[in-house]
């Protein structure tokens, strides 16, 4: 299976890249073929701001189409943005959600997770639930957001800049539910998929 983690914060030193290095990490570790898009590279014009088209994609957004149409699972990391998630994955879920962009969401299974500096990041997770599963009912896609929810909790004190864990116990083994149960779903899923 391919998976496409995308670290969805575009500030510099940011705390989801940590968690989007970790899962990569571990899923590599475990046989995975996995790439990781880095939204501190993020381009998507605004709605006001221009097309997006496959003919004039920027290196950031043709990178991001190819991981996202190869996988097989997504993976969709969001810091926790004023109760919500960040303006960067609002705006590319809007601008590429639709039926022009329809094969990077087909034959999927999405899953998320929250990113704090502190307790919290179930907020913005949930509100990806929310999006995702409109744009697989509006567009009428066979693809899944997986239940599991992960959130990361005082990041910088559980892993490196690396992504390496710190050796805190409690979030090594949520960690790892959250993978297993991911990969679980990713295989059953993709099983059941009409050939």
């Amino acid at each position: 299976m391919n998976i496409c983690i995308i670290s969805g914060s575009a500030r510099a030193n940011n705390n989801t890249l940590r968690v989007g290095k970790a899962l990569q990490l571990r899923m590599k570790e475990a046989g995975y073929k996995t790439a990781l898009i880095d939204f501190q590279e993020y381009d998507l014009p605004l709605i006001n701001q221009g097309q997006i088209s496959r003919e004039t994609f920027t290196p950031f957004q043709a990178n991001l189409a190819q991981q996202m149409e190869l996988a097989n699972i997504v993976v969709l990391i969001t810091p926790e943005y004023n109760w919500s998630t960040t303006p960067e994955i609002l705006n590319f879920l809007h601008r590429m959600g639709d039926s022009t962009f329809a094969p990077l969401f087909n034959h999927k299974v999405f899953a998320t997770v929250g990113v704090s500096t502190g307790k919290g990041g179930k907020a913005p997770a949930i509100h990806l639930h929310t999006i995702l599963n409109k744009i697989i009912s509006f567009t009428n896609l066979d693809s899944m957001v997986s239940a599991k929810i992960f959130e990361s909790h005082f990041t910088k004190e559980v892993l490196d800049a690396d992504g390496q864990s710190l050796q805190n116990q409690a979030f090594d083994k949520g960690l790892d539910e959250f993978i297993a149960f991911t990969l679980r779903m990713g295989k059953r899923w993709h099983q059941q998929l009409p050939r």
